[in-house]
């Protein structure tokens, strides 16, 4: 897996910026995620609020375990397959880390530098692709195609 030290630091670091403002964020991700792709909100059937709280908890998870990605591959495939029975498909991972680096920019405001960014995307990708890995035996990172278009 291809995060840096640097990154793993940066993306600890920014989240806990982030926490403080956890439900304002949740709120700017899914916003922008069903305008990015209006088709995605039937597969949230909670109320947004609750579903927001588990998407910082799992977050929270996700980037506490940076330094041990290997514990943290069980915990994305379970994920995994509890989104293939909500009904995610293997291109709905892209509008969700574009919904994500957008609320984390509007989050951090200034302290989103390019760098923290690229941090972002290496840990998304990472994650994404474990997940994608494990739930669609065809999905190739090097290889995959969105054939989806998105709002942008």
């Amino acid at each position: 897996m291809g995060i840096s030290e640097r990154q793993k630091q940066l993306v600890q670091e920014s989240f806990s910026k982030v926490e403080p403002i956890s439900d304002q964020a949740a709120e700017i991700f899914y916003t922008k995620l069903f305008e990015y792709d209006p088709s995605l909100r039937p597969l949230f059937k909670s109320d947004l609020s609750d579903q927001g709280k588990k998407l910082m908890a799992t977050l929270k998870i996700a980037v506490k375990s940076l330094d041990n990605l290997e514990a943290l591959v069980p915990v994305l495939q379970n994920l995994a397959d509890k989104h293939i029975d909500y009904g995610v498909k293997v291109e709905d991972y892209t509008p969700v880390g574009n919904a994500l680096i957008f609320a984390l920019k509007t989050g951090l405001g200034d302290a989103f530098t390019p760098e923290l960014k690229q941090a972002w995307i290496e840990v998304y990708s990472t994650l994404a692709n474990v997940m994608r890995s494990h739930t669609y035996p065809d999905f190739d990172p090097n290889n995959f195609v969105n054939a989806k278009h998105y709002n942008h």
